[in-house]
C-alpha cells in the first residue's frame, strides 16, 4: 500500500544530518531465563506483532524532483533478520561496556533503502542479564498511525498471548513514473494541499490516536512558546559531533512520590527539580559562572487530554496529546526546595495544566506505552527551533508492575533520546515497576564528563528528601 508521508514525517526524513540523526532509541535490560532468550524466539515475537505496526515493513520512496512528499511503500524484499541483529559483550560484560556499545550503535545511520528501524539483542551482560536496544527513525513513529516497536512487543504476563497466523502479501511497488504522475495529479487536483505540504507542519507534531488536534488552540500554544525567544547561553549548546556517550541513572519512585506529597506538586515537577539540581552542580564542577539568576531552559513536553470528552471515552482508550512546555530550570538557586517551588509554579501556569493526563490513565494503554510517548515528546520538541531551549527532557510513566518481552522479565527500561541541533545533552525519564530510569544521551566530544550526572542526580534527590523529612 502506498501512503504519502505527512508533512511532519517528511520533515523528519529530510532534515536530519549525520551529526543529529532522528532516531528514537530504547534500551531494555532483561533477566536472562534459564535456557536463555534465543535470537529465534525474539524473531518470532517481533514477527507476531508486526501486523500491529505495519509501517515497520515499509520503506520510504522519494518522488522525482521533490514534486511531492515521499511515500511509504511495502518492502517486497523485507528480511526481518536484517533488522533484528545479535551482538555480544566480552562476558561478563559490564553496564559501562553496554552503554558504550549502544552509543556506537545509535550513532550509525540507518539504511534509507529499507524500513527505518533496527533492533539488537545484546548477550554476555553480567549478572545473568541480556539487553535489547532498538532504534526507529522519528518519521516512523507518530503515536497515531504508527506506534514504536517496543510498545507492542511487551506483555503483562510471562506467557505471550496467542496471535493468529500473519499472512503478509506486500503490495506491488510503484515505478518512478507512477510516483511522478501521482505527484503531478495531486498538483492539478489539489494545488493548495501541495503548497501546504512543503511547509514544516509544526501543528502536526502533537498528535493523538482517534482524535483530531484542535488546530486553533495548538497555534496559540505554539505562538506562546515561540514568544519565549532564544534560550540563555549555555555550555550545553555547541556544535555536535557524530559520536555519543550514554549513561543511565535510576531511583525509587517512592522517593519522588514522597517529595511530591510533602510539597503538593507533581512527580514531573520533582523530576525536573532533580535535573535542575544536578545541572547546577555540573556547571559548578566545570567552573562555569553560576549566579542567582542563572537558568537552563528545557523543552519538557507534557501529556495532556485531547479536546474531547475524555471521561466519556474512559481511561486508556487513546494515547494522550503531547503539548510543548518550555521551563526555565533555576540552576542558580541554591535552595533545593525553592527550585522545586519555582518549577511547580511554572507547571501550574502552563495553559494545559488543567488537562494534564493522570499517570494512571497513560499506563492503562495496551502494551508498553513509554517508547511511543517518548517519541511523541521528541516530535513536539523538533517542531521548534533548537535555539529556543538548551536541552530536551522527556518524562513518561510506564506500568507499575512486571512486564515481559518474549516471556523474559523486563528489569529496567531507558529511553535514548536523540540530540538536537547544537544540543549536547538529552534526557529521557521513564517510571516503571516502582523505579524511575534516566537515559542520558550526550555528545562524546562536548560532554565527556557526562558520567558524573548519575551521581549528581542522586545528590539532588537526597537534598529534597532531607528537606522533606
Amino acid at each position: 500500500m502506498v501512503t504519502r508521508l505527512s508533512a511532519s514525517d517528511a520533515s523528519f526524513f529530510g532534515l536530519e544530518n549525520s551529526a543529529t540523526p532522528m532516531y528514537v532509541g530504547s534500551l531494555s535490560i532483561l533477566r536472562r531465563p534459564r535456557h536463555g532468550l534465543s535470537y529465534e524466539s525474539l524473531l518470532a515475537t517481533v514477527e507476531q506483532r508486526l501486523p500491529q505496526i505495519p509501517r515497520y515493513r515499509q520503506k520510504v520512496r522519494e518522488v522525482t524532483l521533490g514534486l511531492a512528499r515521499p511515500v511509504w511503500v511495502d518492502d517486497r524484499d523485507f528480511d526481518i533478520t536484517y533488522h533484528i541483529r545479535r551482538s555480544a559483550l566480552p562476558s561478563p560484560g559490564s553496564d559501562a561496556q553496554l552503554h558504550d556499545l549502544v552509543a556506537r550503535l545509535g550513532s550509525r545511520p540507518l539504511d534509507k533503502s529499507r524500513p527505518l528501524w533496527e533492533m539488537y539483542l545484546v548477550e554476555g551482560l553480567a549478572r545473568n542479564r541480556v539487553a535489547l536496544y532498538t532504534k526507529s527513525h522519528q518519521a516512523l513513529v507518530n503515536g497515531m498511525t504508527a506506534l514504536e516497536i517496543g510498545h507492542v512487543i511487551a506483555d503483562r504476563t510471562q506467557k505471550p498471548p496467542e496471535f493468529g497466523e500473519d499472512i503478509w502479501i506486500p503490495a506491488r511497488e510503484p515505478s518512478d513514473r507512477q510516483l511522478l504522475l501521482g505527484a503531478v495529479g495531486e498538483w492539478v487536483t489539489r494545488p493548495a494541499d501541495q503548497l501546504g505540504a512543503v511547509r514544516t507542519a509544526i501543528t502536526e507534531t502533537a498528535t493523538n490516536a482517534g482524535h483530531l488536534v484542535d488546530i486553533g488552540r495548538r497555534f496559540i500554544d505554539v505562538a506562546r512558546t515561540v514568544a519565549r525567544g532564544t534560550a540563555p547561553n549555555s555550555p550545553l549548546n555547541t556544535t555536535v559531533s557524530r559520536n555519543r556517550r550514554l549513561t543511565v541513572a535510576s531511583g525509587r519512585l517512592e522517593d519522588y512520590r514522597m517529595v511530591r506529597a510533602r510539597y503538593d506538586c507533581d512527580v514531573n515537577d520533582v523530576v525536573l527539580a532533580v535535573v535542575a539540581g544536578a545541572l547546577r552542580n555540573w556547571l559548578i564542577s566545570r567552573g562555569e559562572p553560576v549566579t542567582t539568576t542563572t537558568t537552563v531552559r528545557a523543552m519538557a513536553p507534557m501529556s495532556v487530554y485531547p479536546e474531547t470528552d475524555h471521561e466519556a471515552a474512559g481511561p486508556g482508550q487513546a494515547i494522550s496529546e503531547v503539548s510543548p512546555f518550555l521551563v526555565d530550570l533555576p540552576v542558580g538557586e541554591g535552595n533545593a526546595v525553592v527550585r522545586l517551588s519555582q518549577i511547580a509554579h511554572a507547571t501550574e501556569s502552563h495553559p494545559t495544566a488543567a488537562s494534564l493526563v493522570d499517570a494512571r490513565t497513560i499506563v492503562t494503554l495496551s502494551g508498553f506505552a513509554p517508547p511511543t510517548l517518548h517519541a511523541m515528546g521528541i516530535r513536539v520538541a523538533t517542531g521548534f527551533s533548537a535555539r529556543q531551549f538548551n536541552l530536551l527532557i522527556t518524562n513518561v510513566p510506564g506500568a507499575q508492575h512486571q512486564m515481559y518481552v518474549a516471556g523474559t522479565k523486563l528489569l529496567e527500561t531507558y529511553s535514548v533520546p536523540p540530540l538536537l541541533t547544537n544540543q549536547t545533552l538529552a534526557i529521557g525519564v521513564t517510571s516503571y515497576n516502582g523505579m524511575i530510569y534516566f537515559g542520558i544521551n550526550a555528545d562524546r566530544d562536548a560532554m565527556s564528563d557526562v558520567d558524573v550526572l548519575p551521581g549528581l542526580l542522586r545528590e539532588a534527590l537526597d537534598e529534597l528528601l532531607e528537606a522533606a523529612q
